[in-house]
Parts: structure tokens; sequence; C-alpha cells
């Protein structure tokens, strides 16, 4: 299998710098993470890819099975890792990928040395002395929602998601990103993404992370940013000032210089 074609993989940056791999969350390509490239690659090199089911990755490599869970994911990395014999990478995970980074340095820490992740949460749905930001219920009703009609959900949760009221168009970039997605494998992404419990794997964590959270965020709140600095021994916590849940097309300088400074200080 060409693992390049199947993850449209894409590499620019510095041909010798060190490597950072961006992966992007649910419903979202390589594409989000533009705004950040020209700050990123001046002195790395950087890798981009789009999780089969996602982007411009081959639709045919499709299996369900797989990505019913995280770790089908965390196997696009390790097999894109593989097949470009990446070592020491700086995996920068968004959203629900912050956990797949979790999972793919623990299986190949040769490969995976340091973690960024980019509005993270191990957990979505609230639980005794954990605060997810949804009751069991809303995530139900939300899948329920999405299930039933794809592209309205899409239309109405987009702008929501990524917050920025006063910038519509960044809510309308969302949705056209998720409205572009299959909706039978988006349906599968988005059970993994909601009722994966990935707390257990954050302890797992030994690679100097940064974990990087927005003022307000809806998707993953503040106390998910501080629940994940307190389970990751030596990890960095930075607020961005920024509102969403995605600060790389809201926010992307001040998104860029926290990776480039998280990275300046551990080396």
């Amino acid at each position: 299998m060409d693992i390049r074609r199947r993850n449209n993989v894409t590499i620019t940056g510095r041909a010798d710098g060190p490597v950072l791999m961006l992966a992007h969350g649910f419903g979202c390509d390589q594409n989000m993470w533009r705004l950040v490239l020209p700050a990123l690659a001046e002195n790395f090199r950087v890798v981009l890819f789009d999780y089969v089911g996602s982007g411009r990755a081959d639709p045919a490599a499709w299996d369900e099975e797989r990505y019913s869970a995280l770790e089908g994911y965390s196997l696009d990395v390790l097999e894109v890792c593989d097949e470009l014999d990446l070592r020491d990478v700086t995996f920068v995970g968004h959203s629900v990928s912050a956990m797949v980074g979790v999972l793919a340095a623990a299986k190949a820490p040769q490969r995976i040395s340091r973690l960024v992740m980019v509005a993270p949460s191990p957990r979505y749905i609230d639980d005794d002395g954990y605060r997810g930001g949804f009751s069991a219920d809303d995530i139900d009703e939300l899948l329920e929602s999405l299930e039933s009609n794809y592209l309205g959900w899409s239309a109405a949760m987009a702008p929501v998601i990524m917050g920025n009221a006063d910038r519509p168009e960044l809510g309308e970039e969302l949705t056209a990103s998720f409205c572009a997605t299959d909706p039978d494998m988006a349906r599968v992404f988005a059970r993994t993404t909601f009722l994966t419990d990935s707390r257990e794997d954050l302890k797992t964590v030994t690679v100097p992370t940064l974990v990087l959270e927005c003022r307000q965020d809806v998707i993953a709140p503040r106390e998910v940013g501080a629940y994940v600095h307190d389970v990751i021994p030596g990890s960095r916590l930075v607020t961005l000032e920024a509102t969403g849940h995605c600060p790389q097309l809201s926010a992307p300088q001040a998104t860029a210089a926290a990776i480039i400074d998280f990275l300046a200080a551990i080396r």
C-alpha cells in the first residue's frame, strides 16, 4: 500500500530541520494548519497528512472496524512515520488527535519524542470529579442529530465549535470542511471521538508535552486543560488569548509562537 497516497502526505519547510507532524481533528483535514505553516516552516520540517476517512485521503483504505477506535488513527500516524523513517518527531495534535498522539508516543517512543496538544480532551462526558463539558445525554443527542442529518448538524454545530461569532468566515470554513467529509465515515469518527475515555492513557505520557488551551472553548473547557496538565508530569500549560476550539485558525500567530517557544525551551 502507498502510505503517502493513502494519507495524502505533504512535506514542507526546512528539509534539514527538526520534524513537526501536524494532525487534524474530527471533520477536518491538513488544510486547517495552513495559517500556522509559514511560521513553523521557517525552522522545521513539517509533515502533514489526512486520516483515512478525512480530507483527500484514499477512501478505498477505509475500514470501519479499524477506525472505530483511536488506535486505528494512531496506526495511521505510525505508518506514516515508518514510511518516511521519521524519528525524534514533535507530534502536534488538534482536539481528538492529541489523544491519538498519546497512543502513538506510547507505541513508538523512538518515533515520537514530544507532544503538543492543541485544545485536547481525554473525555468529553462529565464524570465524578471530572468536568468534560458535556453530560451523557448531551453527547447522545449530539450523535443522534449527527447521524440523522449530518449536513444539517454540520451547518448548525461548526459555528458553535469554532466560536468567534464576529468572524463568521471561520465558522463557514469549518462547516465546509465538515460537509466535505463522507457522512458515513464522519459518523464513525464522531462516535470514536466523543465516546472515548483516554484518561488512563494520559498517565503513560513521559515525553515533554505542551498543553495549549483557549481562554474560552465550548468543546474543551479550561477545566479539561488543567486536568491534562495535572496528569502529565512536567507538562507545560499555555492559555491562548483566543476563543473557540480551533486556535490554529482563529489565533494562528499565537498558536505558532507557543509551539516554537515550547520547543526552544526544551532543546
